[in-house]
């Protein structure tokens, strides 16, 4: 619906534009600016960031790392006492050299294999033989380091990470899913409070003209004085009635400002179609597609995921491992640079180590129990949460049905209470009704159209629920796709 028809609704409503410039705002408007500036969703867009980078970082952190250490000088002079010549000797050194490696971690095995050349030239003097020694040297060596007997690390914290992201990723879903429902709880208020002044202006209005025909018929002699007492009592009650709505609207409106991240001094009003077509709800399948679709349901399962997690981690405290690092290169040496692999040396080691637990007095077993405790505490709550999101949606399908029960009631109370204020009226016009028990009707009157329009929000805002809990639009018969949300979130990163 465009705003030309909005405005046309406005001036059916009886709502008059300021002069100044006022901003005119639909139900969609107000969404476009509360997911761009909503402090609550900007929260939660943050923590997706961190998230996605952190999984980012860990996935390039995978790959080949290249790296470059320079020691451009190095020197030193000691003395020290030579047992096996029993004699003091001095030593000189003066080296400069540099380290290239390349690493790769190795995520099927959690081991690491690396590439490393060491290039440098040294200068070198013992007093005791008396040589001084001028040469290039190059150091190029092949190593592999691999865990034995324990759990993955690097690929556990890849998945958690990857959890991490995805519970992120439920969360935005989630926050905008009730971003939409709050914001139309906000805008619904801004338009009642519209609603109800405009009531209020109406009220004020049949009350002046309720005062200036008994206000004739007393100056006439056709009414007593008591009665204009009292019509003037019902005027000022009505203005008094205006005012406060007007203050009333103001503050809704800042909360509605504030909420969607609006500058509250900005002047707004809102316009919005209220008339609901009623919706057929098969709650067996809402049920269903709750169940099925919920993201709180998939958090619950990460959470059960990671508390396993924690679980191999306090199995793997004192536990039985090992490790293996193997190491094999070629060492050379010489006077000209170019010759410095003219008579290599081969350089391999092997390095078997365990580390054997023998006794902790208990403190792994109990710890491992207490984390058993936490898992089963939390498939108990994924339990829980399915049958709360049955529960809940059986609830909004019932609430639904009495709604739309509701609407048609309220509708008939409205058009019987217009038609009796007219005919009252018309009795007061006649001097057959007094001003009070008129001013009575009118407020009947008043109550009555903003129990409709209660009733029309009410509905709205219970459909938009049902949305929510079962991630399916009954009016537009659609599935509520988080990825649209995400990509939603991933657009607004590229711009």
């Amino acid at each position: 619906m465009n705003k030309r028809k909005y405005l046309f609704l406005l001036l059916l409503l009886g709502v008059t534009l300021p002069l100044h410039a006022q901003k005119i705002l639909t139900l969609d408007d107000a969404m476009a600016i509360a997911v761009k500036h909503s402090p609550d969703l900007i929260a939660s867009r943050l923590n997706l960031e961190r998230t996605s980078e952190s999984l980012n970082a860990k996935r390039a952190s995978m790959k080949s790392q290249f790296s470059l250490s320079l020691n451009p000088l190095q020197y030193n002079q000691s003395r020290e006492f030579n047992d096996l010549i029993s004699q003091w000797n001095t030593t000189e050194n003066f080296q400069t050299y540099g380290t290239f490696t390349v690493e790769q971690p190795i995520l099927f095995t959690d081991g690491t294999i690396s590439l490393n050349n060491q290039f440098g030239w040294r200068n070198s003097y013992s007093e005791y033989t008396g040589v001084r020694d001028k040469s290039f040297y190059n150091n190029l060596y092949l190593s592999l380091t691999q865990p034995l007997f324990t759990y993955n690390r690097q690929k556990m914290e890849l998945k958690q990470l990857e959890l991490d992201n995805e519970d992120a990723m439920l969360s935005y879903a989630m926050q905008r899913l009730n971003l939409e429902k709050n914001v139309s709880q906000f805008f619904y208020n801004v338009y009642l409070a519209q609603m109800s002044l405009n009531i209020k202006e109406d009220e004020y209005k049949n009350t002046q003209k309720s005062y200036d025909i008994i206000k004739n018929k007393v100056d006439a002699g056709l009414a007593a004085q008591e009665e204009l007492y009292q019509a003037e009592v019902n005027l000022e009650t009505a203005r008094s009635d205006r005012d406060n709505q007007r203050v009333t609207l103001e503050n809704y409106k800042d909360q509605f400002k504030q909420y969607i991240g609006m500058d509250i001094y900005e002047d707004i009003t809102v316009m919005t179609d209220v008339e609901v077509k009623p919706v057929t709800v098969d709650q067996q399948k809402a049920i269903q597609h709750g169940l099925a679709s919920r993201m709180e349901i998939r958090q619950r399962e990460i959470s059960v995921q990671n508390s396993q997690f924690d679980l191999i981690q306090v199995k793997a405290a004192n536990e039985f491992r090992g490790s293996v690092n193997v190491t094999y290169g070629l060492l050379g040496d010489n006077q000209e640079l170019k010759d410095v692999y003219k008579n290599p040396t081969r350089n391999p080691r092997v390095n078997v180590a365990f580390n054997i637990p023998l006794w902790d007095w208990g403190e792994k077993k109990a710890n491992i129990k207490a984390q058993q405790a936490v898992i089963k505490t939390q498939e108990l709550n994924l339990n829980n949460e399915k049958i709360q999101i049955t529960l809940d949606i059986r609830q909004v399908v019932r609430g639904l049905q009495n709604m739309k029960n509701q609407i048609g009631i309220a509708k008939i109370t409205e058009k019987n209470a217009q038609m009796t204020y007219d005919i009252n009226l018309e009795r007061y016009q006649n001097g057959d009704l007094s001003s009070m028990d008129l001013n009575l009707y009118q407020t009947q009157l008043s109550e009555k159209k903003m129990a409709y329009a209660q009733s029309l929000i009410n509905y709205r805002i219970e459909l938009l629920n049902l949305k929510v809990q079962t991630l399916y639009d009954f009016e537009t018969k659609k599935s509520v796709v988080p990825e649209e949300f995400l990509k939603e979130y991933r657009d607004s990163q590229t711009k």
